[in-house]
C-alpha cells in the first residue's frame, strides 16, 4: 500500500548525458512511485526531444516537460526555479535523478514539515554515499535497498566539503512557500558546483529551521562530464566567490537580492 504524499511535489531537472543516467532516473522515479501517492515533475533540458523519458516513465502522478537547450552546460539552478514556480502543493521535494534511500526517511521528513517543526527537512543524516558501478548494477537488477545498506562501508562519502553539517544536496523536502520566499535557487551558479552549500547557508541566514532524518542517502553512480565537475579553475573560483558572498550577506541583504530576483522573473 502506497503512502499518501499527495501534499508533495518532487521536482527533478535532468540532462540525459548517458544511458546510465537514464537508468538512474528510471530507478529514482520508480522508487518514489512504488512507495508514495505523490506528484513527480520531470524537466528534461536537451538539444532535441528524443521522447525516451515520457515513453519509459508513465503514470498519472508524473508530469514531463521538455525544454530545448543547446547549451552544453546544464543550468540546473535555472530549471529548478522554473519547476518550483509551477508547484501547487504545500511541500516540494528538490530531487536529483540519481538518489534512493529508505522510504521511511522521506516520511519522517514530511511529517516534520507538516507538524511545523521545521521549514527545511533533509531526509538523510548528511551521509551521501556513492554506490560504485558494481553495487549500482546489483541494485538495478534486484532493487534491493538492504543490499546497499549491507555494503555501505564499501562506498565513498560525497560532498563532505561542507564540514560538520555533512552533504546538503541530492534530496531535500521543504515548505514550498518558504523555499520560494528564500529565493529558490541562486542562478548565479551556472553549471555544477557549490550551489547546494550556498542554498543551505542562505536558509540558515534567513533563520529557517532545518531538520535531518536518520539514515544515509545513496547516490547511484554515473559517468561524469563537465556537468558533474568544475569545468575550469575559473569556474571553481567563481563558485567559491559566489558562495562566500552569500555567507557574508546579512539577512536584509539577502532579502533584497532575492526578492528583486523573484520580482524580475
Amino acid at each position: 500500500m502506497r503512502i499518501d504524499l499527495s501534499d508533495t511535489t518532487f521536482i527533478i531537472p535532468v540532462r540525459v548525458d548517458s544511458v546510465v543516467r537514464l537508468e538512474n532516473l528510471l530507478m529514482t522515479v520508480e522508487y518514489l512511485q512504488r512507495h508514495f501517492l505523490t506528484r513527480i515533475h520531470i524537466l528534461e533540458a536537451a538539444p532535441y526531444a528524443n521522447r525516451f523519458i515520457p515513453t519509459l516513465i508513465q503514470g498519472d502522478d508524473v508530469a514531463y516537460q521538455f525544454v530545448e537547450d543547446k547549451d552544453p552546460v546544464f543550468y540546473k539552478t535555472k530549471y529548478l526555479n522554473l519547476l518550483a514556480r509551477q508547484v501547487t502543493t504545500p511541500l516540494v521535494g528538490i530531487w536529483d535523478a540519481d538518489v534512493v534511500m529508505d522510504y521511511r526517511q522521506i516520511v519522517d521528513a514530511a511529517e516534520c514539515l507538516r507538524a511545523d517543526r521545521c521549514d527545511i527537512a533533509y531526509p538523510y543524516d548528511g551521509d551521501f554515499l556513492d554506490t560504485s558501478d558494481v553495487l549500482r548494477a546489483h541494485y538495478f537488477t534486484r532493487r534491493d535497498l538492504d543490499f546497499l545498506r549491507t555494503h555501505r562501508d564499501k562506498m565513498l562519502s560525497l560532498y563532505t566539503v561542507e564540514g560538520v553539517i555533512g552533504a546538503v544536496g541530492g534530496a531535500i523536502l521543504a515548505k514550498t512557500k518558504k523555499y520560494l520566499e528564500a529565493g529558490g535557487e541562486n542562478e548565479d551558479f551556472y553549471g555544477w558546483g557549490l550551489e547546494d552549500g550556498e542554498r543551505h547557508y542562505r536558509w540558515l541566514c534567513f533563520g529557517y529551521r532545518v531538520y535531518r532524518s536518520d539514515g544515509c542517502l545513496f547516490h547511484l553512480s554515473h559517468p561524469r562530464d563537465q556537468n558533474g565537475r568544475f569545468r575550469s579553475n575559473d569556474h571553481h573560483e567563481k563558485a567559491v566567490h559566489d558562495m562566500n558572498a552569500i555567507v557574508n550577506y546579512t539577512a536584509e541583504e539577502l532579502r533584497e537580492k532575492f526578492s528583486y530576483r523573484r520580482s524580475s522573473q
